[in-house]
């Protein structure tokens, strides 16, 4: 192997870069050429006075001819000072005033206002600084981050939720803002897969995501394939068995990083960003529009529907791809980055690909005459009755998260496809739709009562002017404390006890029950002094 080159020798620092400057003109002097346009050619490099070069040369000449600069003490902090300034959340302002007025009488005297502020700024990097004011977040905005490398098409991809800035409307009644999940190539910024979901995302949206991205047929290309690796944050959905699983069919590897590392994942954060500049600012509903009052914004005869937004946002993701250029790919849009870009892609089958991209059920079930058996249902279909009845017949079930309308049949012994299953009782759109709203009135009680309890119960004091004790406002007579006793002790099992109200058992032979008769004389008793 060949050495390494060597290293660079060291720039100058400024110091060094006037001490030869001084060396010239002290040489210039000693030749009887120094001139005012030379002191003020060097004034002018050095971006100072020509009355500060001539300091120079009078300080060269008082050390034998070399420039040898003083330094001037200065005002550092003690370790009081970065406490009371940690105390007090970074407020500069309010730890000075303290230990100004704690500062004994004995004690050297603070430095004045100006001087601490210098001292906080050179000894308390700006990075802490900010730390203290708004937390680690705040703080690791002031940190410095490398640039990854992009490497080629399909090597790196990256996964994220974000949620959208706008509300939209579902069912014709139902306001929520919905998330987006989606796949980025970290090569050439291209939005390979993206999944919609009108909650949190989950690992099924995970799951409609990879699917899309790994598709490049029907509508689904040019983008897509098989990545080599993907990363992802720390998010459970993420890391879930089902995503696992999914990935690890086709030996993509999952890289877990570290939380709260934004920096980590570049290209689809990134892309979060640019939606919400570029789509989100411009449609109905925009949550963070403080120009229309938010109860209107959040009527529903305003917002997009479930369907308009996803239009939108394909049509959004469309132009992301063939035509919004970025600077840091030389100007070129992901399109063009991916076309450029001759390294191979890898196709997988569409079959493969919805087989996979399943969650699956752990043991195998077995075909009963009712049909498999999964979490306390009944799913069955018309396959499992033609040609020949398949009960007894053991199969492996795989199903897409949070879907249990219907799930994947596939045999045990050969692993072949046998067909979908439905629930065989299955309630009908109607039912389901009684039922929720009857969920959603009796949610509603219970929200109101708890209100209503946390009002009863929460007691009112009386505002101060001056240092006093606390006044209650608490007013009310005696016979409606009585009565609202009685109603918050209706529920007490020691009031509502009643002891007649279930008779005793017949005592036992070996019980110790009380004389009738008691005897007419007791027994002589012992006296203090006789021993027993």
């Amino acid at each position: 192997m060949n050495p390494p080159p060597p290293l660079p020798p060291p720039e100058p620092s400024i110091t060094e870069l006037r001490a030869a400057g001084v060396r010239r003109l002290l040489h210039l002097h000693a030749e009887g050429q120094l001139t005012a346009t030379h002191i003020n050619l060097t004034a002018a490099t050095f971006s100072v006075t020509p009355r500060t070069v001539h300091r120079w040369i009078a300080n060269a000449r008082t050390h034998h001819g070399h420039y040898t600069p003083t330094t001037r003490d200065r005002f550092t902090l003690t370790p009081d000072m970065h406490t009371a300034i940690a105390r007090h959340r970074g407020n500069v302002a309010a730890a000075y005033q303290e230990l100004r007025n704690e500062t004994p009488q004995d004690a050297p005297p603070l430095p004045s206002r100006a001087t601490f502020y210098r001292a906080v700024e050179h000894d308390i990097p700006k990075g802490q600084r900010a730390g203290l004011a708004g937390g680690e977040q705040a703080r690791r905005r002031h940190d410095l981050h490398g640039t990854r490398p992009r490497g080629h098409r399909n090597q790196y991809w990256e996964t994220d939720h974000v949620e959208a800035s706008v509300r939209i409307v579902i069912d014709g009644r139902i306001v929520r803002k919905p998330w987006i999940t989606w796949f980025v190539d970290a090569a050439t910024n291209a939005i390979c897969g993206l999944a919609v979901s009108p909650q949190h995302g989950s690992s099924e949206s995970i799951l409609l995501a990879l699917r899309d991205a790994l598709l490049r047929t029907q509508g689904h290309g040019p983008f897509g394939g098989l990545p080599g690796r993907v990363r992802v944050d720390g998010g459970k959905d993420f890391l879930s068995n089902a995503v696992g699983q999914a990935l690890a069919a086709f030996a993509v590897e999952l890289v877990k990083l570290p939380p709260r590392r934004p920096d980590l994942k570049p290209h689809v954060e990134a892309v979060n960003g640019a939606v919400k500049d570029m789509l989100f600012k411009g449609m109905p509903g925009y949550t963070h529009d403080p120009s229309t009052p938010p109860r209107k914004n959040n009527e529903p005869e305003h917002l997009l529907t479930l369907e308009s937004f996803v239009l939108t946002l394909r049509e959004w993701v469309t132009h992301w791809n063939t035509e919004h250029t970025i600077p840091t790919m030389g100007g070129r849009t992901p399109a063009q980055a991916w076309n450029e870009d001759l390294s191979p892609v890898w196709d997988v089958s569409p079959t493969d690909i919805h087989t996979f991209t399943l969650a699956r059920h752990g043991n195998a079930l077995t075909i009963h005459p009712a049909g498999v058996r999964w979490r306390n249902r009944d799913y069955t279909a018309p396959w499992m009755h033609t040609p020949t009845t398949q009960v007894g017949r053991k199969v492996h079930l795989r199903y897409m998260p949070h879907h249990e309308d219907e799930i994947e049949l596939y045999d045990a012994a050969t692993g072949r496809h046998l067909g979908q299953a439905r629930p065989a009782d299955q309630a009908t759109a109607r039912e389901v739709r009684a039922l929720l709203n009857a969920r959603t009135r009796d949610a509603a009680r219970l929200r109101s009562r708890l209100r209503d309890a946390e009002k009863s119960r929460k007691e009112r004091f009386a505002a101060l002017t001056q240092p006093a004790p606390p006044k209650p406002l608490l007013t009310i007579t005696h016979q409606e404390a009585t009565r609202q006793l009685r109603e918050l002790n209706a529920h007490d099992t020691a009031g509502e006890a009643l002891p007649d109200y279930i008779p005793l058992p017949e005592p036992s032979a070996h019980w110790t029950t009380p004389l009738s008769n008691p005897p007419a004389q007791r027994p002589p008793t012992r006296s203090e002094n006789e021993a027993p």
